[in-house]
């Protein structure tokens, strides 16, 4: 995988056209993370691409791997909404949008775990957080998912000379992605670039998920 004229290029990238974004992206600093709160990746991808959607992202990542770029990384993506990041607003205007198919908090019934739009989730897939509002499920990340989206970041970090990497709730209480099933801090080592150098090469295989 590469970035050629601000595009991915792998085997597993596909372009998706999505002409409604066109203001430049001229210093990029922050890469935030999100979920989609969906399923499946590429009807995610569609639907941030269609002209009547007031959202989109740079890339969407899907849960085998597949990555979806709907926007250029010299084009501003509409995925920060309304909300500041170290009291900058407008953050869509310094800052890349990926994100990683997922349906986000989860409702248990019984023995059964429920995505916000109906569809049943696996137990295998539930991830179990404990904190203040008690125990509480999300939909898990592939290990696949995530080596393909650090292997994204590192390669964004690298040209771009990104040093940092937050959830879309860092930028808004009113959000909660990636939520607790992202593991930041393993995903952190291996996407991030460090002043002298990758943490790992750029086509090493990335661990930890």
């Amino acid at each position: 995988m590469q970035i050629i004229s601000h595009l991915l290029v792998s085997p597993n990238v596909t372009r998706v056209a999505c002409p409604k974004n066109s203001t430049p992206l001229e210093r990029p600093e922050v890469i935030v993370m999100h979920y989609t709160a969906g399923g499946d990746g590429r009807d995610s991808a569609l639907y941030l691409a269609d002209k009547a959607t007031r959202a989109s992202a740079h890339v969407v990542i899907a849960r085998d791997g597949q990555v979806f770029q709907l926007v250029p990384f010299n084009v501003r993506a509409w995925h920060a909404g309304a909300g500041s990041l170290d009291g900058r607003t407008n953050v869509n205007a310094f800052s890349i949008g990926v994100e990683l198919a997922n349906s986000g908090r989860l409702v248990r019934r019984d023995d059964r775990w429920f995505a916000w739009y109906g569809q049943e989730i696996p137990r295998a897939e539930v991830h179990t957080a404990r904190g203040a509002d008690g125990v509480t499920y999300w939909h898990a990340y592939t290990p696949l998912q995530l080596r393909v989206a650090a292997r994204v970041c590192r390669l964004l970090c690298e040209r771009y000379g990104i040093r940092r990497l937050v959830g879309h709730s860092d930028i808004t209480s009113r959000k909660q992605d990636p939520g607790p099933a992202f593991p930041w801090e393993a995903f952190r080592r291996a996407a991030l670039v460090e002043d002298d150098g990758p943490v790992v090469p750029a086509d090493a295989p990335v661990m930890g998920f």
